[in-house]
């Protein structure tokens, strides 16, 4: 069944709160999906990059891995640990070279940027969102989600949101059934998902969409020509967040926008207690109709 949020907010006046108003979005969506949740915030931007990461074992993987980082790239490298996960601080030009790094200690990379931060992990919303101090983290926007698994185990990996590129992640409520067929085709255009979960091979193909030279909007109407099944998608870029839903339009999604924000929710109650709700404009998107906004 799944829950989805997204809240993009279009003055910086909010920006410090917008890691609370997610929360609170997420949270009432809990009994769509207790299984896992997860958040991706676009907060300040960073000089160098950004890359979050995930170890079951963070006690030990992250013990001095700054250290080790900066001994095999040459540059300084700074590292944040947030419970399971971490973010690490790197030099322009270094993600290659570091995500072969990660690969060979078996850590994960949740997504990388310069703006974007991911933390998703088993558990309840309101358990997830604490254990990373979401509430307290500010920015620009960001999406969330939810989870009740149908087409993968619950695992952190299983989690959303899904990132396949510098800050771009996607959060999807729905079931896609030529996610096998499209898998073989984006692994051919150097964009292979890493997990069995339908949502990836999503997120993989708005990755390649964008690399071809699409725009937010071009790449999630392209969704609709090629992916199959019953979706809701809503997706994060740097500069902007985009929303559709299948021709079908079976699973529920509803959107606000008032002066000061976009929202999304999978329900109406996830946006009842934002600023100004009473006033904004409130919609269903329409089946096969992009919505999308940018900076």
């Amino acid at each position: 069944m799944c829950g989805i949020v997204g809240l993009f907010l279009k003055k910086d006046d909010l920006r410090p709160r917008l890691g609370d108003m997610l929360t609170d979005m997420l949270i009432t969506m809990t009994d769509r999906g207790p299984d896992s949740a997860g958040i991706a915030i676009y907060g300040d931007e960073a000089d160098g990059l950004k890359m979050t990461i995930q170890s079951d074992t963070p006690e030990t993987d992250f013990a001095g891995l700054d250290g080790a980082l900066e001994a095999a790239l040459g540059q300084r490298v700074t590292l944040q640990v947030i419970d399971t996960h971490a973010v690490l601080g790197l030099p322009e030009g270094s993600e290659a070279a570091a995500r072969a790094f990660l690969e060979e200690k078996g850590i994960r990379v949740m997504g990388a940027g310069t703006a974007m931060e991911i933390f998703k992990e088993v558990g309840l919303p309101k358990d997830v969102a604490a254990r990373f101090g979401i509430r307290a983290m500010g920015g620009s926007h960001g999406i969330g989600h939810t989870r009740m698994a149908t087409e993968s185990a619950v695992t952190t990996l299983g989690a959303h949101p899904f990132s396949t590129d510098d800050d771009q992640c996607l959060v999807h409520n729905g079931s896609l059934s030529n996610h096998n067929q499209m898998r073989r085709v984006l692994t051919e255009k150097g964009f292979a998902p890493k997990t069995e979960n339908d949502t990836e091979v999503a997120a993989c193909y708005i990755s390649s969409r964008l690399a071809e030279g699409a725009n937010l909007g071009e790449a999630l109407e392209g969704t609709l020509e090629d992916l199959d099944g019953f979706f809701t998608f809503v997706v994060g870029t740097k500069n902007g967040f985009g929303v559709v839903r299948d021709p079908i339009a079976c699973k529920p999604a509803v959107m606000a926008e008032t002066e000061d924000y976009v929202a999304f929710g999978s329900e109406y109650r996830a946006l009842a207690n934002l600023p100004g709700i009473e006033t904004a404009r409130v919609w269903e998107p329409e089946p096969a109709t992009v919505y999308f906004w940018e900076r």
